[in-house]
């Protein structure tokens, strides 16, 4: 199978326009996967767009010179790679499954027609090595060249004998699947994948030799034994098949080998790194597998905090002792939208307050509101107001309510203290604050005994609690005033709006009512638990917020280099390094504060970038090291950034620190440096203290001062390079990296404290550090070295893409049971275990999949036969080859060879066989070259090679569009997909089900719109996930370049002046009486002059007989021209067919042009692809059978009304425009009831018993090979996304929807109704009787399960007619494949094929 030339040779951009100097040009649209010359990053700069093809002398010349200006930053470089002149030759393409399946022939429905004979490259001796019945005849045809012809027949004598196809009997069947693991365990194991591949891919003529093979016992039972556990431990059951990469499930149905190489990149990045890292063999699976908690989106502070004050509590409340306490009581059933009445602390929300804002007054209401309807919600404050010890509240209103607070709730109790401030802030008028005035007035009046100036005054006895707020408010790190968390999560500030907030705290508790719900029906929440202190341990809580370190998007350094000069003395040669070099060299220097002498593992490692030379960057060293002294497990390190020029002057402080740390212990140096940086010491230095004079008791002032005396400055300017280069600081800027992450730069006023610091180290640990420390103290590794192998991991590991849990898939016996391929020595290796039972599709697949990924990487495999016992029934019924090539591969002459292709050779020649491709989702293929019946193969009545050659048409953009107001999805909403150049190329309609759509695109850069007409009036593009546009772009940009999948999120809304419009509503409203009289009074004025109506015109446009039918194999399309013939002769009205292209011959579809010119009828070729969320059927005829039925609201466009489905095998004798017109009395479709009058065949009727009888009662079963459709009522029911939804939940049932077309709308009968047609419609001879045959309307060749006669003899036999159609149409063909192409009847029709890009909307 090959690429298509169609494909656009180049990605597509919006570049800058020409425009008059001085104007701002547009900058291009750059895209995630283009290829950016590494430089400054700066948004800044402009874009050049290279189009070039590598390797040419034209690329050199502009790559020099671009790659040179981007190197200095002046210009963003990006390469599109582009070839000029495409050589014609097409590239053949792998990754995709062929089966020949073999066809049941109860019926014969095979075209008699020849086949002239071709020949092909196929034809190879390629699998000569073969060995057949014990003789190598790849070796036999060396020694014996002379007798290659004897040899040839000789080998199609024993593979002919050997393909033994005669049915197995019942007891035959049983041990199959066991016998055929027995082989392979019994085969050398570097054999075993190819045996298994040869096995499973061709198990239809190996069948009988595998029921001679004994099965051992032990092999038997360890089987069992082993399939035991992985049914408990991880749910894989006996035949289920399961692929795990290094521990990552690779779920088969999902991925294809292209998103597996995607896996595979991935993984060599941390595989090679934990490699440079010294972590070998099976340390780096244990490695991989440790548990790193995923970056937390919300994060919340604890609040078990003495400052809130609590003004309810839920638990002992006596207003809340009549409701029920028990956890399970959330599991209990309610209405949607009621909250839980349960006497538990499940909901708390707390707000920090400044009582003087005029915010506040609200807030504290919204309180209230909450408290006296009783939602379930417990309240706390936390009053923010000034902390100086002594404040006077008689001037300070904030410091006045809360001693008034404090005593009332001393005095009386809380609930007093709050219901006593909502009074306080009544008297507050709108748009005024509280003031200190109306706290001691309501003081004197509420309370007229107390003392107020000893409540409110300098030496209030009611102030112990008044600073804990403040300094709680502090150390939580939260922004401005007022904040409010709900169950510790800080909530935003658009949220804190008061008329917003009551509506977002009643969509929290439901939100996390479903949190608890789970936590409950998990056990991880039980009666005996405490809600709160069960919250407060979530992973997400922290002691402080800080946006900066909590921010999810993080970036790491790259620690695996081991540079070979680690010398940063030479600052010019520094410079030269690669990034990752760069790195090695500062981690290898690095010296370190530490806490004591003592050999400790410290989990976190912080470097602070700063100059120390400021007091900005002098408290930020000063922070972490006061976070360090306070039992903590960190160790710092500090890298100088000066901000102006570097001299002996302005790096003295960083020098002096420097020299400390080479010069003496690490404690010493810890306090030296925590000495030196206080600002009052600084201030010494810059009377003239020299530095010696500030060292320690006991530190060595000689050594210190040499060292001092004698450093050179060249390791700093490395030092200002990296902090440049690498970090992309500017001079003088701060800067934190953690275990590898960066921090920074930050603001001016940015400060990080202590507690930050300590928040910084949590995080670092709790998201993977610690379980780190604790494997590199499990490997022996003790003090410096193994806090720096921490250090280095958890860089790699944290920066690695978040993939699922790793799994480690471990097998109780393994010596009878599992395949075992081990790893070349020394080397990185991937650890692949494959489960499989070897007789089954997966098996198919996996063993050239695994065959091929040995040869792509180094893996360590184990395969275990999973398989299934007590077969009855013949596992595999079909020939499959997986066509995957792991690179080029060339001849003996140094030519490329012709490609991967799939060949089968040695086949059985008595089945009759049905060729499907077995394609990764996202491809759209056809059939383009082939004389043979793909559909119908014979090898007996075939002489030489029968060759097929498909074409990759299509990739399919995928996805899901919902409306933001409903969250439903916008049935018969319309996009359009083009290119700049022409916008509308492919168009498509969105289903209800799950807002899925689909378009045909290509590799290139695509534009998605609403079409224009209805769609675009009522909706508008709000929101897109997936998709390639800045999120400031107006057009929704999609780029496809790779053979993935690529499935996209659009989020549309409704005009607001188009809210209650309905996209399938009629388009036309009724009109006003000018309108009508003005309309009337025109056609009148037409009709003198003699002019048609437009009316007439719109009319006669729309008179158009749509018919829709499918055909697969040679035969079925003789048929169907046969009908088309017979639609044509007997009406006047124009007719337009509908064919679904997916399955028609090559042969087919070169011939319907010809034939619509000749005989003047247009058509239309209709594709969709089976969507990978409905439930796939395997079978062709299946296949064919949904696309009849499933898919009928997405095919056609808006604009067709009516369609009439005509099975291929029909003959008509009515014209169909009687049948178009025909009143469905508000039934979406029309079908035949099955004929009563053939009393013979009373036995076969099967609807007339058992489930149908009783489900259908009074109504009749229809059958499906003619029916009529009102697309338009069809849409408006969703009938579609009915029979979908219902086929979902029956089709999983293999023996459910035996005859799919039919059973399903028969089964759907009470929920879309069906029209029954008039008996003479439809008229068939297995069920009606000769007498109604004169009446009949349509023929149809229905197959007889009596006589079982073949399809041509009964045509010929039933229909008088069929035989001078067929003749017609054969002389037709044959003038046309002469070259003749006449037109027949005199007519000169032009060919009329519709393409999407014509369709009129509504």
């Amino acid at each position: 199978m090959h690429s298509s030339n169609t494909w656009p040779a180049r990605l597509q951009h919006q570049g800058p326009q020409e425009e008059p100097e001085g104007s701002c040009r547009p900058k291009p649209y750059l895209y995630k996967n283009d290829h950016k010359f590494p430089g400054v990053n700066s948004t800044d700069l402009p874009v050049a767009i290279l189009y070039a093809e590598i390797g040419t002398k034209k690329f050199n010349t502009f790559h020099k010179f671009l790659a040179e200006r981007a190197g200095d930053g002046k210009l963003i470089y990006v390469l599109r790679h582009f070839i000029a002149e495409p050589k014609p030759r097409k590239m053949l393409l792998s990754g995709y499954g062929v089966e020949l399946a073999i066809k049941s022939t109860e019926y014969k429905a095979v075209d008699d027609t020849q086949v002239r004979e071709a020949k092909s490259a196929a034809d190879s001796d390629d699998d000569d090595n073969d060995e057949v019945q014990g003789f190598l005849f790849g070796k036999l045809k060396k020694s014996n060249p002379d007798l290659k012809e004897q040899l040839k027949e000789f080998k199609k004598h024993l593979v002919e004998s050997s393909n033994d196809m005669a049915p197995l009997k019942v007891w035959e069947l049983q041990d199959l699947s066991f016998q055929a693991a027995a082989r392979i365990m019994s085969a050398p194991k570097f054999d075993s994948l190819k045996l298994m591949q040869d096995l499973s891919q061709n198990f239809p003529s190996k069948a009988r030799s595998l029921t001679r093979v004994a099965v051992n016992q032990e092999m038997r039972k360890e089987i069992e034994e082993n399939q035991k556990r992985l049914g408990d431990t991880m749910g894989i059951h006996p035949g289920d098949a399961a692929l795990f990469i290094n521990g990552l499930h690779i779920d088969l149905d999902v991925h294809n080998p292209f998103s597996i190489l995607d896996t595979i990149r991935g993984e060599a990045r941390v595989l090679e790194g934990l490699h440079n890292l010294g972590i070998k063999g099976d340390q780096v699976g244990k490695f991989l597998r440790l548990p790193k908690n995923a970056v937390e989106d919300s994060y919340a502070l604890d609040i078990r905090h003495s400052a809130i004050a609590w003004i309810n509590d839920i638990e002992r409340d006596s207003m809340y002792q009549t409701w029920p306490s028990g956890i399970q009581e959330l599991l209990r059933a309610t209405f949607p939208g009621v909250i839980r009445q349960i006497r538990r602390n499940f909901f708390s929300l707390v707000l920090f307050l400044d009582p003087t804002q005029e915010d506040s007054t609200e807030l504290v209401k919204l309180a209230e509101l909450f408290y006296k309807h009783k939602i379930p919600l417990r309240i706390g404050f936390v009053f923010v107001v000034n902390t100086d010890d002594k404040v006077d509240g008689f001037s300070d209103a904030g410091v006045a309510f809360c001693r008034l607070w404090n005593y009332i709730e001393e005095e009386y109790d809380i609930s007093q203290a709050f219901l006593s401030t909502i009074s306080m802030y009544n008297k507050v008028d709108v748009g005024e604050t509280l003031s200190a005035e109306t706290v001691s007035a309501y003081l004197k009046r509420k309370f007229p005994k107390a003392n107020a100036a000893k409540i409110l005054g300098v030496d209030s006895a009611y102030d112990e609690k008044r600073r804990a707020g403040g300094v709680f408010y502090k150390k939580t790190g939260l922004g401005s005033l007022p904040v409010g968390l709900f169950n510790g999560v800080p909530l935003k500030d658009e949220e804190m709006d008061p008329e917003e907030l009551e509506t977002v705290l009643l969509q929290r508790i439901m939100d996390t009512t479903n949190f608890f719900q789970r936590a409950v029906f998990m056990g991880q929440l039980s009666e005996g638990v405490d809600v709160v202190d069960f919250l407060m341990e979530q992973p997400n809580v922290v002691p402080r917020i800080n946006p900066l370190i909590l921010n999810p998007d993080r970036k790491y350094l790259d620690f695996t280099a081991s540079p070979v000069s680690d010398d940063w003395g030479d600052a010019p040669m520094y410079s030269y390094m690669d990034t990752k070099d760069k790195v090695g060299v500062v981690q290898k220097r690095m010296k370190y504060f530490a806490k004591s002498e003592e050999e400790l593992v410290e989990g976190v490692t912080v470097w602070v970038i700063a100059d120390v030379g400021t007091a900005s960057g002098r408290r930020l060293l000063l922070s972490a090291l006061k976070h360090m002294t306070s039992g903590s497990s960190t160790r710092v390190g500090v890298i100088n950034n000066p901000s102006g020029k570097l001299t002996d002057e302005s790096s003295l402080l960083y020098r002096a620190l420097w020299t400390s740390l080479l010069t003496h212990r690490s404690k010493e140096t810890l306090s030296f440096a925590q000495k030196l940086l206080k600002e009052e010491n600084i201030l010494l230095l810059h009377q003239g203290t020299k530095i010696k004079e500030l060292l320690l008791p006991g530190m060595d002032e000689d050594s210190f001062s040499k060292r001092l005396n004698t450093m050179e400055l060249d390791f700093l300017r490395s030092q200002q390079h990296f902090c440049q280069a690498v970090l992309k600081l500017s001079a003088g800027q701060r800067a934190v990296v953690s275990n590898g992450r960066i921090l920074g730069p930050f603001e001016e006023e940015e400060e990080l404290s202590a507690d930050d610091f300590h928040l910084l180290e949590k995080i670092t640990l709790s998201t993977s550090a610690e379980k780190i420390k604790g494997k590199v103290k499990q490997m022996g590794l003790k003090g410096e070295i193994a806090s720096e192998l921490v250090m280095r991991v958890d860089a790699l590991l944290a920066a690695a893409p978040k993939t699922e849990a790793r799994k480690e898939v471990k097998f109780p016996r393994d010596k009878h049971s599992v395949v075992h391929l081990p790893p070349r020595e020394d080397e990185l290796f991937y650890d692949v275990v494959a489960i499989v039972d070897p007789l089954t599709r997966e098996a198919q697949k996996l063993s050239p999949l695994l065959s091929v990924l040995g040869q792509v990487v180094n893996m360590k495999l184990q395969v275990f036969l999973n398989c299934r016992a007590k077969l009855s029934e013949m596992p595999l019924k079909s020939f499959y080859r997986y066509v995957l090539q792991p690179d080029v591969t060339f001849l003996g002459n140094d030519s490329l060879s012709a490609g991967p292709m799939a060949r089968f050779t040695d086949m059985p020649e008595s089945p009759l066989l049905t060729l499907n491709m077995i394609t990764p989702e996202s491809w759209m293929v056809e059939a383009v070259r082939s004389p043979y019946d793909l559909d119908n193969i014979h090898l007996q009545e075939v002489s030489g090679v029968v060759s097929a050659e498909y074409e990759l048409e299509h990739l399919l953009l995928e996805g899901h569009c919902f409306d933001l107001s409903t969250g439903q999805p916008p049935r018969g909403l319309q996009f359009t997909l083009g290119m700049s150049q022409d916008p509308l190329m492919q168009d498509t309609i969105v289903m209800a089900n799950l807002g899925y759509f689909q378009l045909k695109a290509n590799p290139g850069a695509w534009t998605l719109r609403l079409r224009k007409g209805r769609s675009e009036d009522i909706y508008q593009i709000l929101a897109h996930d997936g998709t390639d546009s800045p999120a400031d772009a107006g057009d929704v940009i999609v780029v496809l370049s790779s053979f993935h999948s690529k499935i996209i999120k659009v989020r549309v809304q409704k005009h607001p002046d188009k809210l209650h419009e309905d996209l399938l509503s009629e388009a036309t409203e009724s009109k006003g009486l000018w309108d009508s009289l003005t309309s009337m009074w025109s056609s009148l004025e037409k009709s003198i002059a003699g002019v048609g109506s437009e009316d007439g015109e719109k009319k006669k446009k729309e008179d158009v007989l749509n018919i829709f039918s499918v055909a697969s194999g040679h035969l079925y399309e003789r048929f169907l021209r046969i009908m088309m013939l017979s639609v044509l002769q007997h009406t006047q009205t124009p007719v337009k067919f509908w064919f679904l292209k997916n399955y028609l011959s090559p042969s087919f579809k070169e011939t319907i042009p010809h034939m619509a010119k000749a005989y003047g009828f247009q058509y239309e070729l209709v594709q969709y692809k089976w969507p990978r969320w409905l439930h796939q059927q395997t079978e062709k005829q299946r296949i064919i059978w949904g696309y009849k039925i499933l898919f009928l609201d997405v095919l056609f466009p808006l604009a067709v009304n009516k369609i009439i489905f005509v099975d291929a095998d029909q003959i008509v004798r009515t014209d169909l425009k009687e049948l178009r017109d025909l009143d469905l009395e508000g039934a979406p479709y029309g079908y035949t009831p099955f004929c009563d009058s053939r009393k013979e065949m009373e036995g076969y009727r099967f609807w007339k018993t058992g489930y149908w009888a009783s489900h259908l009662g009074h109504r009749k079963y229809h059958i499906s090979a003619l029916y009529v459709v009102d697309l338009k009522k069809f849409r408006k029911i969703a009938a579609g996304d009915r029979l979908r939804g219902q086929y979902q939940a029956l089709s999983q049932d293999p023996n459910s929807l035996s005859n799919l077309d039919q059973d399903l709308p028969n089964n759907m009968i009470h929920q879309v109704a069906i029209k029954s047609l008039p008996q003479e419609w439809l008229w068939c001879e297995t069920w009606c009787d000769d007498v109604s045959k004169k009446a009949a309307k349509t023929i149809d060749l229905c197959n007889n399960p009596k006589t079982k006669e073949p399809k041509l003899a009964a045509a010929a036999r039933i229909v008088p007619e069929w035989t001078k159609y067929d003749t017609e149409i054969k002389h037709f063909l044959q003038r046309v494949d002469g070259g003749k192409g006449q037109q027949l009847h005199g007519q000169t029709v032009p060919a009329t094929e519709n393409r999407g890009s014509q369709r009129d909307e509504l």
